[in-house]
């Protein structure tokens, strides 16, 4: 006997891009799972996506009610003209996507066709779509920081300038109340830096959704606000204070969500429910398995991803010690850039990422004071790729730990996290940075690639005329051997470096 294989087409759609990312059902209904089941049997309902793609959110909705409202509206066409007239609104983010929305929820590229199986009198039905523009300021969107140089490009494209966050006021686009909010929204557009460099998107849906004041608010983002981010931090602070804030649920690897997209930090859904206050559920997944806890999520101003880490940090916390935060260097330690290169003349030495060689003392620009000292620098770049764990769920967080002598600089490519007058001072740091116990601590702030002064707000300052290991910091901090044996399955070990 043949099996049929009659796969559901909007789970084999090949991604815009790892920006513009298209919603597996699966994973569209296991974020629907987490609203109230009273909801599919409540004709007055009403369901936005302002951000459309595929139309799958309203596609399985329409599903749930369908069934929900069967005893109510008995009659399936009636059920049908009554669900799709009244309750599922769309907002598509491009034309093309809107056409895709239509024809996966109506059947039909067009509402008014004669194929669509709820005949609407206009050709959009309830999914728009108004070509919008950017707002130049500068060489920047005033909306969404894209760049004037590659967005303002002329009639013919799409100008990537998404309705619901190019308004002041977003509840006037359908101008309803709206019961339930979700979506997967763009995650972000170039803005013109050098390089990739581009500003996220995401953060203003969640925003401009919330202003909707929609009684329930679901949407699948980027993880990266949880720690870092550019331009993330009133969002992060506005999230983490947020008491309405009722489950989170993060996916280390995007890949186990979005297949074949690369997504530095993971990506996260949220459920958001007015009205509500409380601690959150903190659901955590990496290669299948799941740990949970449920806690503040403003407890330390950045979100600790795992559970399992809390009550290590809490510890070192209540010990109320400095944070290698305040003593690591910002970018440019010296003032070199990273494509800096020796001219071959001078007293000092200048470190880059391709070798070494000689420059003028007086070329240095910052961090003058540091040239006679040994000092410690790592990469700014982690050795994780996109800060993520590797299929064991292992980080090793440092690239390279070196010890510079007296005399000796470095381009940007480093960080300098010490300087001391004495040799074994350094090379106590240099221990200490790797040890599992700091690489542990830094990795809990670490969404990306990036390693920032930042990332070290958990890393205790300790005396460095002592050398430190994972048993004497076990110790210090009264780490349980569960404890222990969680920092061990997160971090890998680390070598030192041979000088």
């Amino acid at each position: 006997m043949r099996t049929e294989y009659n796969p559901d087409v909007l789970s084999c759609l090949a991604n815009l891009s790892s920006d513009e990312v298209f919603t597996p059902p699966r994973l569209a209904n296991e974020m629907l799972d987490l609203l109230p089941v009273e909801l599919w049997s409540d004709k007055n309902a009403k369901f936005l996506d302002p951000c459309c793609k595929t139309g799958v959110f309203l596609r399985e909705i329409a599903k749930r009610l369908l069934k929900g409202l069967e005893k109510d509206i008995p009659d399936l066409q009636k059920r049908i003209d009554h669900i799709f007239r009244n309750q599922l609104y769309g907002i598509a983010i491009t034309e093309l996507t809107a056409l895709m929305s239509r024809r996966t929820l109506y059947c039909s590229k067009t509402a008014s066709g004669e194929f669509s199986i709820c005949r609407f009198r206009d050709a959009d039905g309830n999914i728009r779509f108004e070509r919008t523009e950017h707002i130049w300021r500068n060489g920047k969107c005033s909306y969404c920081g894209a760049s004037q140089e590659e967005y303002a490009r002329g009639d013919h494209l799409e100008t990537h300038a998404y309705e619901l966050i190019h308004t002041h006021k977003p509840g006037a686009i359908f101008n309803m109340r709206f019961d339930v909010i979700i979506g997967n929204p763009p995650y972000q557009l170039s803005d013109g830096g050098h390089g990739t460099s581009a500003s996220p998107l995401y953060h203003e849906f969640v925003t401009q959704a919330k202003k909707i004041n929609p009684r329930f608010l679901v949407m699948i983002t980027p993880s990266r606000w949880f720690g870092g981010g550019k331009g993330l931090d009133p969002f992060r602070e506005a999230m983490l204070n947020d008491a309405q804030m009722r489950k989170i649920v993060d996916f280390v690897d995007a890949s186990e969500v979005f297949p074949g997209v690369d997504i530095a930090g993971g990506v996260s859904y949220f459920l958001w429910a007015s009205g509500s206050s409380g601690d959150c559920e903190i659901e955590t997944i990496h290669r299948g398995k799941s740990s949970k806890s449920v806690r503040p999520l403003n407890e330390f101003g950045k979100l600790v991803r795992y559970g399992e880490a809390v009550s290590v940090i809490r510890k070192i916390l209540a010990r109320k010690e400095l944070s290698m935060a305040d003593q690591v260097s910002s970018r440019k330690p010296f003032g070199f850039p990273t494509n800096a290169r020796p001219t071959g003349r001078g007293e000092v030495t200048l470190v880059w990422n391709g070798g070494e060689g000689k420059i003028e003392e007086g070329t240095v620009s910052v961090g003058r004071d540091l040239i006679g000292k040994w000092k410690v620098i790592t990469s700014k770049v982690s050795y994780d790729h996109g800060g993520q764990p590797d299929n064991e769920g292992k980080r090793r967080v440092l690239s390279k730990v070196e010890i510079l002598p007296p005399q000796t600089v470095c381009t940007e490519t480093y960080l300098v996290a010490g300087a001391y007058e004495s040799e074994s001072e350094a090379r106590n740091l240099a221990d200490y940075l790797r040890t599992k116990f700091v690489r542990f601590l830094i990795s809990q702030l670490s969404y990306s690639q990036d390693i920032t002064k930042e990332r070290f707000a958990f890393v205790p300052v300790l005396d460095m005329k002592r050398s430190w290991d994972d048993a004497k910091l076990a110790s210090r901090y009264g780490l349980s051997d569960e404890e222990v044996d969680f920092i061990d399955s997160t971090v890998r070990p680390m070598q030192p470096e041979l000088f």
